[in-house]
């Protein structure tokens, strides 16, 4: 009997996350290198039927989807549940999810209630022997290791932006719908509400540009040069710690261990020294920038690019001359 893969692409208010995208490519990658079936599951309410077919796009051949109005809110212990009974059902070996704050929850919920092993916040994945092969960060990502899972069951958590999501196939996916008994019982956890951040602002977790400011800035009203910075690349703005903690910036925008991690391919930091929490949300990313006055910042020791000077000179003279190779 061949094995059998699934992705669990993450939906909210009826819009996948670029992370599903790149959840369902990785998986069905994986599926055919081990020769293996290649399911795809989407929770949530009527919503679901609609949006479903576009996952063929990336890679996804048959999607089952589990509607009940009341998965339109997400809730911890109804996901985990349907996640649960479809791979017991299915008898599914391998999940792939996104490491997004909802992935990181459900997973080990999941992984204990079917018995699985499971790799958190992966940032590759080989078959080598017909074996699944994981690297993920430890030690707040001063060091990499590689895991491999010998439960029956397997469950990886994808870090965002770190694999390729591929271009649109413009292909339709076959859906077909699956049915888990659900009581009221199993919404023990309802997420209630949702607080906003500002509308149309960019994610950092899925920004290809993210452009970060630390305590170097001295006051949030200097926030200013960081987000004009941003504007003219199409980034997103990050924060370190001590500045959210200060009320500078929302907690949504803070990269670091308590906060986000990002993998952009450029991450420019700016007057942030480089404590080892904001290090590990930041250092898998593609290319790094950093802009600090003290040359001997800890910053600089994972920095591809640094400038050793004063932001207040260095970041608008930055910002004057992309705008003119930008042309705006």
């Amino acid at each position: 009997m061949a094995m059998k893969v699934l992705t669990f692409a993450e939906q909210r208010e009826g819009k996948f996350k670029k992370s599903a995208f790149e959840a369902v490519r990785t998986g069905r990658k994986i599926a055919d290198e081990l020769s293996a079936e290649f399911y795809t599951l989407v929770i949530g309410d009527e919503n679901t039927e609609k949006i479903a077919p576009e996952l063929g796009n990336y890679g996804a051949e048959k999607v089952f989807i589990v509607q009940d109005q009341r998965l339109g809110q997400y809730s911890l212990t109804a996901y985990a549940k349907v996640i649960s009974e479809v791979m017991k059902e299915l008898d599914i070996e391998y999940l792939f999810m996104s490491a997004t704050a909802m992935g990181k929850e459900l997973a080990p919920r999941v992984a204990g209630k079917i018995d699985a092993g499971f790799a958190v916040d992966c940032t590759d994945l080989k078959v080598e022997n017909g074996e699944v092969i994981a690297t993920r960060p430890v030690y707040a990502g001063k060091a990499f290791i590689k895991v491999k899972i010998n439960s029956t069951k397997k469950i990886y958590t994808l870090r965002p932006n770190v694999f390729p999501a591929g271009e649109s196939d413009g292909k339709l996916a076959q859906v077909e719908k699956f049915n888990v008994n659900l009581t009221d019982d199993d919404f023990k956890v309802v997420a209630f509400e949702k607080v906003e951040s500002t509308k149309g602002k960019l994610d950092v977790t899925e920004a290809d540009i993210v452009v970060s400011g630390g305590r170097g800035l001295k006051a949030p009203e200097n926030f200013k040069l960081i987000e004009e910075l941003a504007e003219v690349l199409g980034a997103a703005v990050g924060a370190s710690r001590a500045v959210v903690d200060a009320g500078w910036r929302p907690h949504d925008e803070q990269v670091g261990q308590t906060g986000k991690t990002v993998s952009p391919k450029l991450y420019i930091a700016i007057g942030i020294s480089g404590a080892i929490q904001h290090l590990a949300g930041m250092s898998s990313s593609k290319v790094i920038v950093a802009i600090n006055k003290d040359k001997d910042a800890p910053i600089f020791q994972v920095a591809d690019y640094g400038i050793a000077g004063d932001l207040f000179e260095v970041v608008p003279a930055l910002t004057a001359e992309l705008k003119k190779v930008l042309g705006k």
